[in-house]
């Protein structure tokens, strides 16, 4: 079975991984690649839980094909209306025409404005509570709205002890063969793109993932089977608590995050000069990015990581400097909460961005900006490292 996967003796993995796609939503670099997850469940009736991405639909449909081998599809259950999961709904549809779609309301509403021709489909409206029984399975449908979407379901499977969880405890990252996330180095391969998914994508939508956290809590779950990236077997207390973390803007260490904007290279110095000292003072990890040069996705992961953030700017047509604007946006967008800002600016005239800084952050809850500030004007020197001292100490205090 060339690209099918075994989960369990009759549960199979039948998506397919992606390491051409550039862009994740045509906006996160993606050079880890992305895997789009889709199950197969073989019983009296058989049933597969969501499709996958229009890049991989070749791979996908020589897949499903071959898990039937010829027998019907009773079901195809839509968690997610996401096109990155939807995409060959009707692909599925038209060569397996007796298949019934299962979805909430909200589902079919979405399924409707992607796929006009679903108004034709044979379909099986559920909602939180509802249960569908394939012989041996009986699955327990879990209401997930805004996790990422409106309409997301999960499905508890009470047989397997599996959660079809729809994107979440996803990831980036393609599979390298084993589809099982204790074939991997977890914590090398995966956490990092991880932490980058989830605080990018679902980040904004802590509360509801909380929500989601306390039902998962109640139900006896043995295995996660996310719509992205390795299937969750062992150790689930290890994923939970990073997601406990990261649903509550938790910081996951005391590093420190420095994020600059530099035109020609003084404030990128004068960056330098800070993230030794306050390594000096503080003894923690320190990660230093230029705003111009990172996406903006991996300044967002690693302030999900980072306890304290120190943002350094000049002054650029009288305002902040684009590329940490975009980043400090990006902060507002996705709600970052409980941590530690200090603001540094540089300016030959008009050094404001701290001031301009700070109003922006002001808008996000429950965090802490520095009083102490550090202005450099035009360049840093051997005269100024006084108040790069004072600053650092400000930011280890």
């Amino acid at each position: 079975m060339i690209g099918i996967k075994k989960v369990t003796e009759d549960i199979f993995w039948i998506g397919g991984s992606d390491r051409r796609l550039e862009r994740f939503e045509n906006i996160f670099p993606i050079p880890e690649g992305v895997s789009y997850n889709s199950y197969y469940v073989a019983d009296e009736k058989n049933v597969v839980f969501d499709t996958a991405d229009v890049t991989v639909a070749d791979q996908y449909i020589e897949n499903l094909q071959e898990a039937l081998s010829g027998k019907k599809l009773d079901y195809l259950v839509v968690l997610h209306m996401e096109p990155d999961h939807c995409a060959l709904i009707s692909r599925v549809a038209s060569l397996y025409p007796d298949v019934t779609v299962v979805g909430s309301a909200k589902t079919f509403e979405f399924m409707g404005q992607f796929f006009p021709e679903s108004a034709e489909y044979k379909k099986l409206e559920v909602k939180e509570g509802d249960t569908l029984s394939t012989g041996k399975h009986t699955f327990s449908f879990v209401a997930a709205p805004m996790v990422h979407w409106p309409e997301v379901l999960m499905a508890y499977d009470d047989m397997s002890k599996a959660l079809f969880s729809a994107d979440a405890f996803g990831t980036f990252g393609a599979l390298d063969g084993g589809i099982f996330a204790d074939e991997y180095d977890y914590d090398s391969d995966f956490l990092d793109s991880s932490r980058r998914y989830y605080s990018n994508i679902v980040g904004k939508y802590g509360m509801q993932v909380q929500a989601v956290l306390k039902k998962a809590a109640g139900l006896d779950i043995q295995m996660f089977l996310s719509l992205h990236g390795p299937v969750w077997r062992k150790d689930l207390s290890y994923l939970l608590e990073k997601y406990q973390k990261w649903s509550t803007w938790t910081p996951e260490t005391d590093d420190i995050l420095v994020v600059y904007g530099s035109l020609y290279g003084h404030t990128a110095s004068a960056a330098e000069a800070v993230a030794s000292k306050m390594r000096e003072k503080t003894g923690k990890t320190v990660r230093v990015y230029d705003a111009s040069g990172t996406d903006v996705s991996y300044l967002i992961g690693e302030v999900w990581k980072c306890a304290k953030v120190v943002i350094m700017c000049p002054t650029y047509n009288g305002g902040i400097y684009p590329p940490v604007e975009a980043f400090i946006n990006d902060m507002i967008a996705l709600g970052v909460q409980n941590r530690t800002f200090a603001l540094a600016q540089n300016g030959t005239w008009a050094p404001v961005t701290a001031k301009l800084m700070s109003d922006k952050l002001a808008l996000l809850k429950s965090i802490n900006i520095l009083e102490k500030t550090l202005t450099i004007k035009s360049a840093l020197h051997a005269k100024d490292m006084v108040e790069v001292e004072a600053f650092a100490e400000a930011v280890a205090n």
